[in-house]
């Protein structure tokens, strides 16, 4: 019954999302279990990286099989190699449901249980897939392409400015909108700045482990306030190689990615915005548009990184959510970057 599937595999998908912040790097996962009458007996998701996946948190409170005949839905993969927990495909088999539902395969080339699933008589269905993938598009960036996931920030006016020709910038947007950034910054493990920011605004941005400051000749003050952070890594000409004369981009993110930097927040001038959506190293945008017109060409637009003539050359986005703020609108968009 494709709705009853549907209805089971949101319930995932809320589950799942009870994880976030905890889990990473691992996949955010939720589990519900029906017995063979179709009622259900057992909820799970994962909660901390390294504790229980979800699979076997909701089938450890279970006290007499009742999975059994019955279907499970899980919006990944059952897992099938040993990490810091065994392989969860192993106690699913082990508790013989009838039918498994699965929101999307995992991506993580170790990971085989669905063949595993098939091997043992269970039926194997997909549903969802595509929202399975949204729900941890970080997770798949991340295990596909040896990289954070990056959101770039910014907030402009109607007509796409951060600022006037002088540099005058505060504020474009509202107290509700900023309170909402400090909030942001906390579902992120480093925000990523520029020297030119550092030293215009001299922003504090602790609500990160992890501070970035791309410095290619070392011109930030050290006692900038984001220097407060003992995790603030300035990315220069000692460490970082130049592309076209300046720093690598791809290769700071790789930089973190090494480090353990799982998620980046840009937070950064049109210059550098501009030059990491020209290399498709941006995931999503966080548009924050106040009531404001400035009409002044002179004035900073928000992305300068490229010179295109024809429009169909635009970069293409897919927005998933507007909010409004209150004067202020929040725009979260998607690249196709992976």
């Amino acid at each position: 019954m494709p709705n009853l599937d549907e209805k089971y595999m949101k319930m995932c998908f809320e589950l799942a999302k009870r994880g976030k912040n905890n889990v990473t790097p691992n996949p955010m996962v939720g589990c519900v279990v029906l017995d063979k009458n179709g009622k259900l007996v057992s909820k799970g998701y994962h909660k901390k990286y390294g504790k229980n996946h979800a699979e076997r948190d909701a089938l450890l409170k279970l006290k007499n099989n009742e999975a059994e005949g019955g279907t499970l839905y899980v919006n990944l993969e059952p897992c099938s190699h040993y990490g810091k927990t065994p392989p969860c495909v192993d106690l699913v088999i082990k508790h013989k449901p009838k039918r498994v539902v699965i929101g999307m395969k995992d991506v993580n080339p170790k990971v085989d249980g669905i063949s595993k699933l098939k091997a043992a008589g269970i039926q194997v269905d997909f549903i969802l897939e595509k929202e399975a993938e949204f729900l941890n598009r970080r997770f798949i960036k991340n295990m596909t392409m040896k990289l954070p996931y990056v959101v770039l920030k910014t907030a402009t006016t109607m007509d796409g400015k951060i600022s006037t020709q002088t540099g005058s910038s505060k504020w474009i947007t509202s107290e509700k909108s900023r309170e909402l950034v400090y909030k942001m910054r906390k579902d992120f493990d480093c925000i990523l700045t520029s020297s030119n920011t550092v030293i215009a605004d001299n922003p504090l941005m602790n609500q990160t482990k992890w501070i970035c400051a791309l410095d290619k000749n070392l011109r930030t003050d050290k006692n900038s306030r984001i220097y407060s952070n003992p995790n603030t890594y300035v990315a220069s000409i000692q460490n970082t190689p130049l592309k076209d004369d300046r720093l690598d981009l791809k290769a700071v993110l790789q930089e973190l990615f090494n480090k353990g930097i799982y998620s980046v927040f840009v937070e950064c001038g049109g210059t550098l915005a501009g030059a990491l959506l020209k290399e498709g190293l941006i995931d999503e945008v966080y548009q924050f548009i106040a009531p404001k017109i400035l009409n002044d060409n002179s004035g900073i637009s928000c992305f300068n990184g490229d010179n295109i003539t024809e429009i169909n050359d635009a970069k293409e986005l897919n927005i998933y959510e507007v909010k409004y703020l209150n004067p202020d609108i929040l725009i979260k968009a998607k690249l196709n970057s992976f």
